[in-house]
């Protein structure tokens, strides 16, 4: 489950649906991306094939949902016949039950089962909506995949296999990337985004966060990424990201050494200026959330090594 606490005056992104608009980036015939502004509300995908048309998330609620159909029947005529839920967050499933019945989705087993506390993931969402609450009022039920996997699964749309590919856990513990390699294009999720852009710590460690990257940047040859929020990406967004992690995990540490407060280690533990976003990097905003991301990776980092130690205390004790 999602850690709930937060830095001190923390200011998460803002994922407010009102005003969201999608622009469609076609990469080939019939693979798009739906982007999203005003940044960072959720990114979209769709993929036809000669048969069927598959969607790559939800929306947080019922009239995104609705939005994303709407542009997806004007990309095609083929039916919507699947929707892929990248993780379980809200932003990227609630709008589930405005597909109809006849649309199988599709998630990791592991965000199946995260699936279960609709109030509560509510209320984690609610923070980043910035007392627009009520955006979310519609969602009443949360539906649940029609269909799990594990590692991977192919969707034959016709003339066109989509691949849903699991390699660990990172942002969410069943993080998918949806990926074609034939076009070399990768819809991340949340488990990476732009190569200036840094990752969210919200319940899986920096080192088990690590292993998942470097899995997926060695197995899968990717061009383009498309972010769950976010401007697209590179490859070179998973090293980057790796080196951050690594980085975070040693100054964190030597604030432990330390002995600092949790509030203390939060405040000394500054981002290093290599991985701050250049001059020219589009969106103000994104520049101020990067440096929120970095109080909330310390915070996390930080609970995580005191819980290990204790846990280790115990042991020697028993």
């Amino acid at each position: 489950m999602e850690m709930f606490e937060r830095p001190r005056d923390y200011k998460g992104p803002n994922l407010d649906p009102t005003g969201i608009s999608f622009r469609p980036r076609a990469f080939a015939n019939g693979v798009y991306a739906l982007l999203a502004r005003p940044w960072p509300r959720d990114n979209s995908g769709v993929i036809v094939g000669e048969n069927a048309t598959l969607v790559i998330d939800a929306g947080i609620n019922g009239r995104v949902a609705q939005r994303i159909q709407k542009i997806a029947a004007k990309l095609s005529d083929k039916p919507v016949r699947y929707l892929v839920n990248t993780n379980y967050h809200g932003d990227h499933t609630f709008g589930n039950y405005a597909f109809p019945d006849s649309v199988e989705i599709i998630a990791h087993r592991k965000t199946a089962d995260s699936m279960t506390d609709l109030e509560y993931e509510k209320r984690i969402r609610s923070r980043n909506l910035y007392g627009k609450g009520e955006s979310i009022a519609d969602v009443t039920r949360w539906r649940k995949p029609d269909r799990v996997f594990d590692e991977r699964l192919d969707i034959d749309l016709g003339g066109i296999v989509v691949q849903l590919r699991h390699f660990g856990p990172g942002n969410t513990p069943g993080d998918t990337v949806v990926y074609l390699p034939k076009q070399r294009v990768a819809w991340t999720g949340n488990l990476i985004g732009n190569e200036k852009l840094l990752p969210m710590l919200l319940e899986v460690g920096p080192l088990p966060y690590m292993e998942t990257l470097i899995r997926c940047y060695e197995t899968l040859e990717i061009r383009t990424t498309v972010p769950g929020h976010g401007p697209l990406g590179g490859a070179g967004a998973f090293p980057r990201t790796v080196h951050y992690l690594s980085a975070l995990v040693q100054d964190v540490a030597a604030a432990v050494r330390r002995g600092l407060t949790a509030d203390e280690t939060v405040d000394s533990v500054r981002l290093r200026p290599e991985f701050e976003l250049p001059w020219w990097f589009p969106g103000a905003r994104l520049r101020e959330l990067m440096q929120q991301f970095q109080r909330l990776n310390v915070l996390f980092v930080y609970r995580e090594m005191h819980l290990r130690r204790e846990s280790a205390g115990k042991v020697e004790g028993t």
